[in-house]
């Protein structure tokens, strides 16, 4: 198949998992066209079968801002046509899924069938603005499919939107080959010199994230336990993590790392995941440490108890309770074996259930039924 994929390009969930979708796409011999005003931040190497188109976006004085929407349907519309692309994926409601219908109805009577999927703040974005549902809502009805990464958003759409379109479920997803338990000593003894544990947060840093409580988590377990935090990404709540650790005397403990790109190996000589946002569609941090054998302990919301069993893989909290995330954590660090146990666990889930060799598969089927259906 030629699919066409549109994303955000940044650091955040969902331009992640659509540039990995198209990677292992690739891999299986599709032709992928990835169409976004910048390089998505994975797709840092050159592929076969992967191609990246730019969408210029002029400045016009007439213009406060930028017409994205329109110039991003006009290159839709040409990628569409001059490497008859048989289906466009729109990871993300707003805008994408307005200018791929905008693409098609200039195309018409060309068939191109246009598949959207729902990552969680496209339609929380409704919750807190209701001037955006009328157009949510037109973009999703008039979508061809329509998928969700969890259950979870799948029902908050259908409440929230109101939205006619059937919505079909595809996890997120893991390249469990990739994420793996890291050998690499030199690195772990890089970061903790005296075999401190490792504890890691991974996100955008946006306040929804909580990365402050990141930092207030770790402070109360270094007090019983040696170790280190390792604070990956970037985003405006950085620096407010940052003085949360000088003004707790903690911060030649914490790492901040900005953004990287071979988080895996981060991740795989870590000990424990800190997750405790205030919202999650799915937490594909957690699925990622959980492939690393990485226990996590994280908030009670949104699907990540559909990705974390809580007792199991790790705990689940509720959101801002910081000392219940602290004593969670030390009771996962304080015995090696029962750290071991439920890393193995969370190894297990991932292989089972979330690893993209599974995934993929169903995204395929999918996109087939959609250019089946016409």
């Amino acid at each position: 198949m030629k699919i066409g994929i549109t994303c955000y390009p940044t650091y955040g969930g969902s331009g992640i998992v659509a540039t990995e979708l198209g990677k292992e796409l690739a891999d299986r011999g599709h032709e992928i066209h990835f169409i976004s005003y910048a390089l998505p931040m994975r797709l840092n190497s050159p592929a076969a079968n992967i191609h990246f188109h730019e969408v210029d976006i002029p400045a016009y004085p007439l213009f406060d801002h930028p017409p994205y929407t329109l110039v991003l349907a006009t290159k839709m519309a040409e990628i569409a046509e001059s490497h008859n692309l048989d289906l466009l994926h729109c990871h993300y409601a707003i805008p994408h899924s307005v200018s791929a219908f905008l693409a098609k109805s200039m195309l018409h009577p060309r068939k191109l069938p246009v598949v959207t999927t729902l990552h969680g703040t496209d339609i929380t974005l409704v919750g807190s603005d209701r001037s955006y549902l009328p157009i949510t809502r037109f973009s999703i009805d008039q979508s061809d499919g329509v998928t969700a990464v969890s259950r979870f958003l799948k029902e908050a759409t259908e409440k929230v939107i109101g939205a006619k379109n059937d919505i079909e479920v595809i996890y997120n997803f893991v390249n469990c080959e990739k994420y793996k338990p890291s050998q690499n000593k030199g690195l772990r003894e890089y970061f903790a010199p005296q075999n401190e544990r490792i504890l890691i947060h991974v996100s955008n840093f946006r306040a929804v994230k909580r990365p402050t409580d990141v930092v207030q988590i770790f402070e109360r377990v270094r007090k019983e336990i040696p170790s280190v935090l390792l604070m990956v990404g970037d985003g405006p709540e950085r620096s407010n993590a940052e003085w949360a650790a000088r003004d707790a005397g903690i911060e030649h403990h914490v790492q901040f790392l900005g953004k990287q790109e071979n988080i895996e190996e981060l991740m795989g000589i870590s000990d424990l995941m800190l997750l405790p946002s205030e919202t999650e569609s799915f937490g594909l941090v957690a699925l990622e440490a959980m492939s690393c054998e990485v226990p996590v302990v994280a908030s009670r919301v949104g699907g990540l108890p559909e990705v974390v069993t809580d007792g199991v893989e790790g705990f689940l909290v509720e959101p801002r309770d910081v000392s219940r995330m602290a004593e969670r954590a030390l009771f996962i660090l304080a015995d090696a074996t029962r750290r071991v146990d439920m890393g193995k666990r969370a190894r297990e889930k991932a292989h089972a259930q979330f690893c993209s060799t599974k995934i993929i598969s169903l995204y395929e089927n999918y996109y087939r039924k959609i250019i089946d259906k016409g």
